[in-house]
C-alpha cells in the first residue's frame, strides 16, 4: 500500500500552517507543506520539527505552471497518488495599496482563482479513491456580494461549465481595466470577485467528481472566518488554529459521506446557502 499524502499549498504561514500542523497530528499519512517561498517554507517545516510533528516541504508557486508540474511529478513519484488538496495559497491586497486597480483585479483573478484552478487541473487526475479536496473560499467569496442580480444568475446555471466561468473571470478583468466595475454591477473588490470564483468552482468540480470513475471523490469550498493573519493586517478575531479547524473538518471528511459535498461550509464547520 502507498502511504497517503496531503498536501496544503501557501503552508508556511497563517492558516495553511494551522492546517499543515493539524494534519500533522490527525491525518495518517505525511503531509506536505507547499510554499512559494523555499527558506519560508522550510523554516516553517523546522518549526513543526521543533513541536516533535514531521511535515515535508515542496516548492510551489501556483502562478508558475511549471512549479506545479514538479509537485505533480513528485507526488506521483513518491507516493503514486494523492489523498488530501487543500488549496489555500491566495493574495490579498491591502485598502492602502497604491498598485492600479486595473493591475490588483488582474493579479487576484490570476492567482486565486486561475492558479487555484491550474493546481487542480494538474493534481486531479492523480487523486485516489475518498480523496478529499477543500478550496478556501471566505464570507466574501458569498455570491450575494454581486450586486447586479443578471451576473449572479450567470453563475447559478446549474450546469455552468468551467469554460464559462473562466470567461466570467476574464470579462471582470477586462471590466476592471475599463474602469466599469461598478457600472456593471460586479464585487466591490477583487479579493471578493476570486473567492466567488473559487466558490463557484468548487460546485462544478463536485459535478465532475460524480461523473468519475473514482469513487467518493469530495471537494467543498471553506470559509474560515475572519482570522488574525497578515491578510487580515493583524485585525481578524479568531486564531489561526480556530481558522483551519472547518478546513481540516472537510480534509478528513469519513468515507462515503453524503454531506458535505460540493458545499459551501462555514467557520462553524456547517453548511450554509453560497447564495
Amino acid at each position: 500500500m502507498a502511504r497517503k499524502v496531503a498536501v496544503v499549498t501557501g503552508g508556511n504561514k497563517g492558516i495553511g500552517y494551522a492546517v499543515v500542523k493539524e494534519l500533522c497530528q490527525k491525518f495518517n499519512g505525511d503531509v506536505i507543506l507547499a510554499a512559494r517561498d523555499e527558506a519560508r517554507g522550510k523554516d516553517a517545516v523546522e518549526q513543526l520539527k521543533a513541536l516533535n510533528l514531521n511535515p515535508v516541504y515542496h516548492q510551489l508557486d501556483i502562478d508558475d505552471t511549471s512549479s506545479i508540474s514538479q509537485l505533480k511529478d513528485f507526488l506521483h513519484k513518491e507516493y503514486g497518488g494523492l489523498d488530501i488538496l487543500v488549496n489555500n495559497a491566495a493574495i490579498a491586497y491591502k485598502m492602502a495599496s497604491t498598485t492600479p486597480d486595473a493591475e490588483q483585479a488582474e493579479n487576484s483573478i490570476n492567482t486565486n482563482f486561475f492558479g487555484t484552478l491550474n493546481v487542480c487541473k494538474a493534481l486531479f487526475p492523480i487523486l485516489r479513491p475518498h480523496a478529499r479536496v477543500v478550496n478556501v473560499s471566505s464570507s466574501a467569496g458569498r455570491l450575494s456580494n454581486i450586486p447586479n442580480k443578471e451576473l449572479q444568475k450567470k453563475f447559478l446555471v446549474s450546469n455552468l461549465t468551467e469554460e464559462e466561468l473562466c470567461g466570467l473571470m476574464k470579462e471582470f478583468v477586462s471590466d476592471a481595466k475599463a474602469g466599469l466595475k461598478r457600472e456593471k454591477g460586479w464585487a466591490h473588490t477583487n479579493y471578493m470577485m476570486s473567492k466567488i470564483g473559487v466558490s463557484a468552482l468548487t460546485f462544478l468540480q463536485q459535478r465532475e467528481f460524480d461523473k468519475d470513475s473514482r469513487e467518493d471523490l469530495v471537494v467543498n469550498a471553506v470559509h474560515p472566518g475572519y482570522v488574525n493573519t497578515d491578510m487580515t493586517s493583524g485585525k481578524g478575531v479568531r486564531t489561526i488554529e480556530e481558522g483551519a479547524e472547518p478546513i481540516v473538518y472537510a480534509a478528513l471528511l469519513p468515507p462515503n459521506i453524503k454531506s458535505p459535498k460540493g458545499e459551501y461550509i462555514w467557520e462553524d464547520s456547517k453548511v450554509v446557502s453560497w447564495v
